[in-house]
Formats: structure tokens, sequence, C-alpha cells
């Protein structure tokens, strides 16, 4: 039921509608694991993205969306929240999904708060790892797409694309 590798490494454009409904599983030290249904996502598509971290090429926060897909990109916002990450496509093709929420969370923040990630999850392979993976359901739930959230910044083309992806009702 894990997700395997070739989920991953495939257009974020896909990958990220296809995380929909899928079971975050988050086991803590204690062997609790805690299990979340994915309900919003975004995609962010390589350099050309402005929206995405990737469009100023290559750094240390970000190093790892240019690795191959099934990895985890975490980053910290206003000194604050934990940002989860899912990295997608092949080496060297910089995307990523962010995981804005899920059941008990909603909301980025409050999703890693929930599940008690942070930092030290840089990188993490979401195949192998045995903290943290994503299982499919085989539930394919129907979805609607808007503006990406709180990326301003990045202009008015990529600021209203619509790869915000939410479960409907």
């Amino acid at each position: 039921m894990r997700l395997d590798s070739h989920f991953y490494q495939r257009d974020v454009l896909e990958v990220a509608p296809d995380l929909l409904g899928k079971t975050l599983v988050r086991k803590f030290e204690s062997g609790d694991e805690l299990r979340v249904t994915i309900t919003e996502v975004e995609a962010y598509r390589g350099t050309d993205d402005l929206g995405c971290h990737a469009s100023r090429g290559i750094t240390e926060r970000n190093r790892v969306m240019f690795a191959q897909g099934g990895l985890v990109y975490v980053y910290l916002i206003y000194g604050m929240y934990w940002m989860f990450n899912v990295v997608t496509s092949v080496e060297t093709d910089p995307q990523a999904v962010l995981v804005r929420g899920v059941t008990c969370a909603d909301g980025p923040g409050k999703l890693t708060r929930l599940l008690a990630i942070d930092k030290s999850f840089y990188g993490e392979d979401l195949v192998t790892s045995s903290r943290i993976w994503i299982e499919d359901t085989g539930v394919v739930p129907s979805f609607i797409t808007t503006p990406r959230i709180g990326i301003d910044y990045a202009g008015p083309y990529w600021s209203k694309v619509p790869w915000r992806f939410l479960m409907s009702t």
C-alpha cells in the first residue's frame, strides 16, 4: 500500500492531484502511528515557476528539490512553521508538492505540528522511511483547483495559476 518511487517520479501536475485522498502515515518513536488523509496540496514546478523555490537556482535550502522524487522537502517560514513538501519528478528537474491540509489539520503549519515534522525530516525518503510515508487508499476523490496561496511575490501570472488542489465534498 505504500507508494513507490514510480509514483513520485512523475510531473508535479500529475502527482499533486493524485496525492489527494492518500493516507499520510507518521510513526512516532513510541511506536504509535497517526494516519491522516491528504485533503489539500499545491504544485510547484521547477525553475520557470516564479512561485517555486527552485526558480532562483539551487541553494542549501532547496537542494533536495533537485534530487529524485519521493524525498521530503521541509523548510521554516516566519521562524515558526515547518512546511512539508513531497519532491516529485526526476533528478535535476526540481518540482515539489506542498501538502497544505489533512484530516485533523487545516493548514500546513498545523499539519506539521500535528505530525511533529521538523528539520530532521529534510531529505527523508518516503519510500523507505520507518517514520513517515504515504499509502494508497484506492480512493480517487473529486477535487477542485484554485490559485496557490500566499505567492503574490511571483507576479500576476504565477500567483494566479490554478495549481492548488482541494478534495471536494
